[in-house]
C-alpha cells in the first residue's frame, strides 16, 4: 500500500496540495518558535572582560520561594530589570580561598565620551583589566585620578591618544581627564567599548557605595579550577549571588545577555504554544478534509477487497510522505526567516549584536516529529470512517453527507459556550492582570466553542439565511441554501479558521493598539509641566535644584524610570516604576490619585496603582513588600493609590528609595512647569547647555517619542500576532479551493441538468457570501467583547479605540482572500465541458 500511497501522491498532486501547504507553513511557523526558544536557552552572551576569570560572583536574576508543593519547596526566578549588585565585602572573602590567586571588584559605570559619542562605552576600574586581561598598546595604565585608559574602538573613534585630553560624560557631568594610555582585549570584541578609571576614583564615581556590579577570581597556575569555583560557590551561599562559570561568564559580564536571552525564549515559547494549537487544528482539519474528499476512491478500494488495515496504512503512508516533503520545505524556510527576525530584534534593540541563532539541532527535529504526529493521528481518525463499514456498503456510504456531530460534541460546545459567556461578567468584576487573563481564556473558549457548535451554526445559518439568497439570488440562491445545510459539517473547518482570524487578530492587534493610546493619553494628561530637560546620560538631582531656583518656574520635578518586581499569586513579576523628587511633584504631574496625597512620599513609602493595588492587596497605610530593579528587598508603607498606571507606571517611589540602586543613579528627566507668561526660554536653555547632551524639550514632543518608544516595544508581539492570523487565513483559503476543486462532478451535473454557468458562478457567490457573512459576524462579535472587556478593565473605557485601516486590513483582507479562494478555483472548474467534467474523479 506504500508504493499506492506513492502513485496517490505522484498523480494527483493538486488534491494534496492543501494539504502540503498547511503541514509546510506549520513546520516554518513552529520551527521559528523552536530555533527562538532553543537559541535563547543556549545564548551564553560573550565573555570578553572576563575571559580569564576562573569563575564571578554577579547577580543578574532573583529567586523569589513560593508554596511547598509534594514536600518541596517552589520558587521563581526572575531577571532582574536592574544590574544587579554584591557587597564589595566579599571580595576579601573570596581572596583567601584556597587556589584563588586574586579576587576583583569590577563597576561598570555608565559613561559617554563626548568624542566618540555613538560609540557604547562603559567605565571600570583598573583593577578589573586583569580579567580579561586588557595589556596596554601605547602609553600606560592610569595611575592619578585625573587619567583614564581607554580601549582601541574608543580610541579609534574618537582619535584618542595618549596624552590627549577626553571629555568624558558621567554620572550627568561632564569631567576632562588625561588619556594615559590605549588598551586592548584578546579575543573577539564584543558588547561595549572599555574606558579604565584608577579604582579609587571609579568608586567615587559609582552610585552605590559599598557594593560592586561583578567579582572575578582570579586562579593561581596549576589551581584544579573547578575545585576554585565550586569554593566560591561555598563562600557565597546565602548572599543572593551567582557564580557564573564556562561559558555562562558572558552572562555575569553584559546583564542584557540575560535580559535577551529570557526575552528570546519567553516569546518563542509563548507564541509557540499558541501557535501549536492553532496550527494542530488546522492541520487536523486539513487532512481530515483530504481523506473526506477522497472518499470515493478509498470506498472503490474497499468494494475491491481492500482490508480496512490496507486502507488505512494508504492514508497514513500519504500522511507521512508529505509530512517528509513539507519538512524539506518548511525547515529551510523557517531558519530564514528566524534569521530575518533576529536581525529586527538586533536593529530594535531589542536583543544585542552578538546574539547568535542556533543550528536548531533540538527544535527543526522536535518540530518535524510533532507536525507529524499531528498529521498521522487525524489522518488516523479520518481512516476510520472510511474503513469501518462493509466494503459492499462502502460506495453507497461516500455519496452520503457525514452527520453534523455526536451529542458529546453538542454537549461540549454548548458547555464551553456557558462558560465563555460567563467569563464575560468575571472579567468584568477583575482588575489589571487578572482581568487580561480573564479575557485572554475567554477569547480562546469562545473560539473553542465555535469550532465545536460549527456544524450546528452552519446548518442554522442556512435555514436562516435562505430567504434572503433566495431573494437576492434567486434560483441560484435556492441551491445555496441546499449546498450549505448539505455540507454544513464539510465547512467547518473554514467557519473556525475564519473566525479564529477575526475575533483573534482583531482583539490582540487592537489591544497592543489601546494600551499604547491609553499609556500616551494618561501620559499626555497627567504631565502638567509645559517643559521637559532629557539628559541622554542622566541627569544629577542637581538638576532639578537649578530648574527651580529659574525666575517663573513653579516645580521642577526629577524622574528615574525604572522596574521593581512585586509578588504575584505563587511567582514575581517585574512592573514598571517611576522615581521621583516629590517636592511639588503634584504641580508638575497628575497621577489622578484616588486615594492619600502624593505630597506624603519619602524614603519610606510608596504610591502603587488602583489596578497594582488590586492584584497585589495593598491598601492604604498598609505595608507593601516588593523588589526593587536590583534585586534589594524593601518593605514601604502605600501612602497613596493613584489611577493613572499605564501613563506613569504601576508603582511610584521617592527617588531616596532608588539611591544606588539604579544603573545610573541619576534623573531620566526634570518636568518642569512654568507660571503662565513666564519667559523661561533662555533660561532653560542655558541650563540644559550646562549637561552635556542635554536639552529641553516640550511635553508634547516628550509624549511623541513615548509613543514611538512603545510603537516599537509593540513590535515584536504585532509581528506573531500577524503570523498567525495569517495562519489562519491561509488555512480558511487552503479548504476553500480544495472545498472547489473537489465540486467539478457536481457542477458538471448541475449544468448538464440545464443549469447555466452564470447561475452555477451565481449559487457559489452566494454560499461564500453567507459562509463569510457568518463567520465574520461571530468573529467580530468575539472580538468586540473580548477587547471590550480587556480595556474597560484595564483602562476603564467600555468602548475601544479600533482604527479603521485595522478593521478594513483584518476584516476585508480576510473576505478577499476567502472569496478569491473560492472565486478562482470555481472559474477554472467551470472552464471544463460539462460531459468532459462527470466523468472526472472526485
Amino acid at each position: 500500500m506504500l508504493g499506492l500511497a506513492v502513485q496517490m501522491l505522484r498523480f494527483r498532486k493538486g488534491g494534496f496540495a492543501a494539504t502540503f501547504i498547511a503541514l509546510a507553513a506549520g513546520v516554518m511557523v513552529l520551527t521559528v518558535c523552536g530555533l527562538l526558544v532553543e537559541s535563547g536557552l543556549r545564548y551564553q552572551g560573550q565573555s570578553q572582560r572576563y575571559a580569564e576569570a576562573a569563575a564571578v560572583v554577579a547577580q543578574r536574576d532573583l529567586t523569589i520561594a513560593g508554596p511547598k508543593m509534594f514536600g518541596e519547596q517552589e520558587s521563581t526566578t526572575l531577571v532582574l530589570p536592574e544590574p544587579g549588585t554584591v557587597p564589595a565585602a566579599l571580595v576579601q572573602r573570596i581572596a583567601a580561598l584556597p587556589g584563588v590567586a586574586g579576587a576583583v571588584g569590577d563597576r561598570s559605570l555608565p559613561v559617554v565620551a563626548m568624542a566618540a559619542a555613538n560609540t557604547p562605552a562603559t567605565g571600570h576600574g583598573w583593577g578589573s583589566a586583569a580579567l580579561a586581561p586588557y595589556r596596554v598598546v601605547s602609553g600606560a595604565p592610569p595611575r592619578a585620578d585625573g587619567e583614564i585608559a581607554v580601549d582601541g574602538r574608543l580610541a579609534a573613534a574618537g582619535r584618542l591618544r595618549p596624552g590627549a585630553t577626553a571629555e568624558i560624560l558621567v554620572g550627568g557631568t561632564a569631567q576632562r581627564f588625561r588619556v594615559s594610555g590605549v588598551v586592548e582585549a584578546p579575543g573577539p570584541h564584543g558588547g561595549k567599548a572599555a574606558l579604565f578609571f584608577t579604582d579609587t576614583r571609579a568608586a567615587l564615581l559609582d552610585p552605590r557605595p559599598g557594593r560592586v556590579d561583578a567579582i572575578g577570581v582570579l586562579a593561581e597556575p596549576g589551581a584544579d579550577r573547578s575545585e576554585v569555583a565550586a569554593s566560591v560557590r561555598r563562600a557565597v551561599t546565602g548572599t543572593g549571588a551567582k557564580t557564573y562559570t564556562g561559558d555562562e561568564l558572558g552572562l555575569a559580564e553584559d546583564p542584557a545577555a540575560t535580559a535577551a536571552r529570557e526575552l528570546v525564549t519567553q516569546a518563542g515559547g509563548a507564541f509557540g504554544g499558541y501557535a501549536a494549537l492553532i496550527i494542530g487544528f488546522v492541520v487536523a482539519a486539513t487532512v481530515g478534509l483530504s481523506v473526506r474528499y477522497r472518499r470515493r476512491d478509498l470506498a472503490l478500494l474497499r468494494a475491491i477487497a481492500a482490508t480496512p488495515g490496507q486502507v488505512r496504512l494508504l492514508i497514513l503512508g500519504e500522511a507521512g510522505m508529505l509530512s517528509l516533503l513539507a519538512a524539506v520545505v518548511g525547515v529551510p524556510a523557517g531558519i530564514a526567516a528566524t534569521a530575518w527576525i533576529r536581525g529586527e530584534l538586533v536593529t530594535r534593540g531589542f536583543i544585542p549584536d552578538t546574539f547568535a541563532l542556533r543550528a536548531g539541532v533540538l527544535a527543526a527535529p522536535a518540530v518535524v516529529v510533532a507536525v507529524a504526529a499531528v498529521a498521522l493521528v487525524s489522518a488516523w481518525i479520518a481512516a476510520r470512517r472510511a474503513t469501518g463499514i462493509r466494503p459492499t456498503e462502502a460506495l453507497g456510504e461516500a455519496a452520503v453527507e457525514a452527520s453534523l456531530g455526536g451529542r458529546v460534541r453538542a454537549v461540549s460546545g454548548l458547555v464551553l459556550l456557558a462558560v465563555a459567556v460567563c467569563l464575560i461578567a468575571l472579567t468584568g468584576g477583575l482588575d489589571g492582570e487578572a482581568a487580561l487573563g480573564a479575557a485572554v481564556s475567554m477569547l480562546y473558549t469562545f473560539v473553542l466553542a465555535i469550532a465545536l457548535l460549527a456544524p450546528w451554526i452552519n446548518m442554522a445559518a442556512a435555514r436562516l439565511l435562505a430567504p434572503v439568497l433566495r431573494t437576492v439570488w434567486r434560483d441560484s440562491g435556492y441551491l445555496a441554501a441546499a449546498n450549505l445545510r448539505a455540507n454544513a459539517r464539510g465547512m467547518v473547518a473554514v467557519l473556525t479558521a475564519l473566525v479564529l482570524s477575526v475575533g483573534f487578530g482583531g482583539t490582540v492587534w487592537f489591544l497592543q493598539d489601546n494600551l499604547e493610546r491609553e499609556t500616551v493619553d494618561q501620559s499626555r494628561a497627567g504631565i502638567l509641566a509645559q517643559h521637559a530637560l532629557v539628559g541622554a546620560a542622566g541627569l544629577p538631582a542637581s538638576a532639578a535644584d537649578e530648574a527651580r531656583r529659574i525666575p517663573g518656574v513653579v516645580a521642577a520635578t526629577g524622574v528615574r524610570r525604572t522596574s521593581v518586581i512585586v509578588p504575584m499569586a505563587f511567582e514575581g513579576m517585574a512592573v514598571v516604576a517611576q522615581g521621583i523628587d516629590p517636592r511639588g511633584a503634584e504641580q508638575t504631574m497628575d497621577l489622578r490619585v484616588l486615594s492619600g496625597r502624593l505630597a506624603d512620599l519619602d524614603g519610606t513609602s510608596i504610591a502603587v496603582s488602583e489596578s497594582r493595588a488590586q492584584s497585589s492587596g495593598w491598601k492604604l497605610g498598609e505595608n507593601a513588600r516588593l523588589w526593587l530593579g536590583d534585586g534589594t528587598p524593601v518593605t514601604l508603607r502605600v501612602v497613596a493609590i493613584y489611577d493613572r498606571g499605564l501613563g506613569f507606571g504601576d508603582v511610584t517611589l521617592s527617588n531616596e528609595t532608588l539611591a544606588g540602586h539604579t544603573a545610573t543613579g541619576r534623573d531620566d528627566h526634570v518636568l518642569i512647569r512654568t507660571a503662565p507668561g513666564a519667559d523661561t526660554t533662555a533660561a532653560l536653555t542655558s541650563l540644559a547647555g550646562r549637561y552635556p547632551a542635554s536639552a529641553v524639550t516640550g511635553t508634547d514632543r516628550f509624549t511623541g517619542e513615548l509613543a514611538r518608544d512603545l510603537a516599537i516595544s509593540a513590535w515584536l508581539n504585532k509581528l506573531l500576532i500577524a503570523v498567525l492570523v495569517g495562519y489562519a487565513v491561509l488555512a480558511a483559503a487552503n479548504t476553500l479551493v480544495m472545498a472547489a476543486l473537489s465540486r467539478r462532478r457536481e457542477l458538471s451535473l448541475l449544468r448538464l441538468v440545464g443549469v447555466t454557468r452564470g447561475q452555477v458562478r451565481r449559487m457559489v457567490y452566494a454560499e461564500q457570501s453567507a459562509l463569510l457573512g457568518v463567520a465574520l459576524s461571530i468573529g467580530v462579535a468575539i472580538a468586540a467583547v473580548t477587547l471590550s472587556s480587556i480595556v474597560n478593565a484595564v483602562a476603564g473605557r467600555p468602548i475601544p479605540y479600533v482604527p479603521a485601516a485595522g478593521w478594513i486590513i483584518i476584516v476585508g483582507g480576510t473576505a478577499a482572500l476567502a472569496l478569491a479562494a473560492t472565486i478562482l478555483p470555481i472559474g477554472r472548474v467551470l472552464r471544463t465541458r460539462p460531459v468532459e467534467g462527470i466523468g472526472i474523479r472526485e
